[in-house]
């Protein structure tokens, strides 16, 4: 495809937000040495794509300016480079592009490394919505959360916070497959929502009793998977079990503190930052889950390519109830 151009969407500069986005005309990216070029079918956007237009991950990403965003897509292989040795053209794939994004534009280059076959029972865009979301709720939970995803141990109380969001939403349904007793915090709008993805008990956090995450019926958390900010320690430690760990999605400043008191005091109580790449075989995981029923994606809202900004300003605003994904197909 040497030669040929595709529409894409990019930012010239740090911040901006929806209305820095623009609409470009770009070549057609070249597979290197194991890499494929997909025809992107839909991309999902994550917080994390327009915390890096404000510059959180500032100098190291964007790598360089035009930068074309997001990292989450599942596409149609249409070109392999040398070396590809697992994915031929025609194939249906789900894959993390990494920071040098790419995912809104009609074409990217993708490694085989990161790639995962998409079977017909998983759409393209609730496959898309799978990677940075799907496998940081599943690495919490059964990577640094130690849960397994069977009814073999014993019972493992656990709190989602932001259970209606796009980690959160995955994270109910995932910890449900354990032994577990849920409890999640979302709005009040989404309380049922969020009981229909296996919480056994759900909170409104603008209540006093959910902004002190207190269990309605006494339970102490072993386990908190953490999706949103603001959420002091203080307000955590006297919920939790004597071991009790709160795994913190978006860690900022005060969370590596805590985490640092902590084990200077060998306390048993944790606070645990953490950050997630994609990995293949969790993306395998995932996709096999969603074929069988066993989780699902829930859709907030799509977009085509050419309303991308849209979906990016809804992303913004924060509330989302799923995910958002740009569709883009053309």
């Amino acid at each position: 495809m040497a030669g040929k151009l595709m529409q894409a969407v990019s930012y010239d500069s740090y911040g901006g937000g929806s209305a820095g986005l623009k609409h470009v005309e770009i070549p057609v990216p070249a597979p290197g040495n194991g890499e494929t070029l997909l025809k992107i079918e839909a991309a999902s956007i994550n917080p994390i794509d327009w915390k890096i237009q404000k510059g959180v991950a500032r100098p190291v990403l964007p790598r360089k300016f035009p930068y074309v965003p997001v990292t989450d897509v599942a596409g149609e292989v249409v070109e392999i480079g040398s070396g590809v040795e697992k994915f031929k053209v025609g194939d249906k794939v789900i894959t993390y592009l990494g920071g040098g994004g790419g995912g809104l534009a009609e074409y990217a280059v993708a490694k085989e490394s990161t790639m995962a076959l998409r079977p017909s029972e998983v759409s393209a865009t609730d496959g898309s919505c799978l990677v940075i979301a799907g496998c940081t709720a599943l690495h919490a939970l059964t990577v640094t959360g130690g849960l397994k995803l069977d009814k073999t141990e014993p019972l493992t109380n656990i709190l989602v916070t932001a259970g209606s969001g796009g980690v959160g939403h995955y994270a109910v349904q995932l910890a449900k497959l354990g032994n577990t007793h849920v409890t999640a915090t979302c709005g009040a709008r989404n309380i049922e929502f969020v009981k229909s993805l296996g919480a056994d008990e759900v909170l409104d956090y603008k209540t006093p009793e959910g902004a002190a995450l207190k269990s309605p019926s006494g339970q102490k958390y072993d386990l908190v998977i953490h999706c949103t900010t603001g959420i002091p320690w203080s307000t955590f430690k006297p919920n939790l079990t004597t071991t009790g760990k709160v795994i913190d999605l978006t860690p900022g400043g005060g969370t590596f503190w805590n985490y640092a008191v902590n084990k200077i005091k060998f306390s048993k109580k944790q606070l645990l930052p953490l950050i997630v790449v994609p990995k293949t075989e969790q993306i395998e995981l995932l996709v096999s889950l969603v074929k069988e029923g066993k989780i699902k994606t829930v859709i907030d809202s799509t977009y085509p390519l050419s309303r991308a900004e849209e979906g990016w300003a809804k992303s913004m605003e924060g509330h989302v109830t799923g995910k958002v994904v740009v569709e883009c197909v053309t």
